[in-house]
């Protein structure tokens, strides 16, 4: 109540694109197709290991809750954009606003700390193949998977709360598709330095401690995988990583395109377009990146598919 006291905005305007219509025509059947094969492919792994039992061991119960978090990311950001680029402008109240950031921050915070508990398990099955089950076992599985969703509730909580303490006391439009942090943090009516500084050394510590985990754990794996005496081994080991790897540079990677490169340059057009490769690439191709080079999760696919069909045909 103190914080609405302070605060004359009581609801803010998304202005997406709304200088350039034909582009939000253009975005609009893009992103709609971008949304519905996000949600089917990742579901379909949910489904999927969820229903077969040979798929729960911690590789693929990690797969599983990456997937729930690809779903939740989408489906906090997509509705809204759609939205905004199906209007000139649309509004989004105080509460909206602060809600969508929060999940925001809390998915992608638990992204990062799974990418690196995915990590750690490709290294303890690598390098300690017979230690495996007793090093990874339910228990230890079960705190990895916790710590992951806490430390992303408390990124979200203490980041978007402190945001949403400023006064907001116009104007309420925010240049931007939805509600993140920079654009958001515009608009107040307060010194934000502080918030700034915590917000930089927050990122970096969120984003570097998993890398410099998966960076280890991935060190460790080559220098274990180039000992081993067979050529199958190691094309074995390189394969079981492949996946995971591949989804660690696209996230990284895209994340790093958006926050890590300098922006004074880049028109308003171009600031709102980059956020869009690791919120939209990233659950999108995740699903694919899993499924089509893992023979285990296509084996169960087509079993359950054969089940399935086995069922209706009788």
């Amino acid at each position: 109540m103190k914080r609405q006291n302070k605060s004359s905005v009581v609801e803010f305007t998304l202005l997406g694109f709304s200088n350039f219509p034909e582009l939000q025509e253009q975005l609009f059947g893009v992103f709609l197709i971008i949304y519905l094969a996000t949600l089917m492919g990742n579901v379909i792994i949910i489904v999927l290991i969820s229903l077969e039992q040979s798929l729960h061991v911690p590789m693929y119960l990690f797969l599983l809750n990456l997937s729930v978090v690809e779903v939740s990311f989408s489906a906090v950001i997509m509705p809204q954009m759609l939205l905004v680029l199906s209007t000139e402008k649309t509004t989004i109240t105080f509460s909206g606003c602060f809600a969508q950031m929060y999940f925001l921050l809390l998915f992608g915070g638990t992204e990062c700390f799974l990418l690196g508990a995915m990590a750690y398990d490709r290294f303890v099955a690598i390098c300690h193949p017979l230690s495996y089950p007793m090093i990874m076992n339910k228990r230890v599985f079960m705190k990895l998977v916790i710590f992951s969703w806490v430390s992303g509730i408390m990124v979200a909580t203490v980041q978007a709360t402190w945001v949403f303490s400023f006064p907001f006391c116009g104007p309420s439009e925010i240049n931007h598709l939805f509600c993140e942090t920079p654009p958001v943090l515009e608009l107040a009516c307060a010194d934000t330095f502080l918030f700034e500084v915590y917000a930089f050394a927050g990122t970096v510590l969120i984003v570097m401690v998993p890398f410099v985990l998966i960076l280890s754990s991935y060190v460790r794996i080559l220098f274990a995988i180039l000992k081993m005496p067979s050529t199958a081994g190691r094309q074995k080991a390189f394969s079981t990583c492949a996946s995971h790897l591949t989804s660690v540079t696209l996230f990284y990677g895209t994340a790093s395109m958006t926050y890590l490169q300098p922006k004074s340059g880049y028109s308003p057009e171009t600031k709102k377009l980059m956020p869009l490769s690791y919120s939209l690439l990233t659950p999108l191709l995740n699903p694919l990146i899993y499924s089509l080079r893992n023979s285990e999760m296509k084996r169960a696919l087509m079993k359950l598919w054969r089940r399935k069909v086995g069922l209706h045909t009788f």
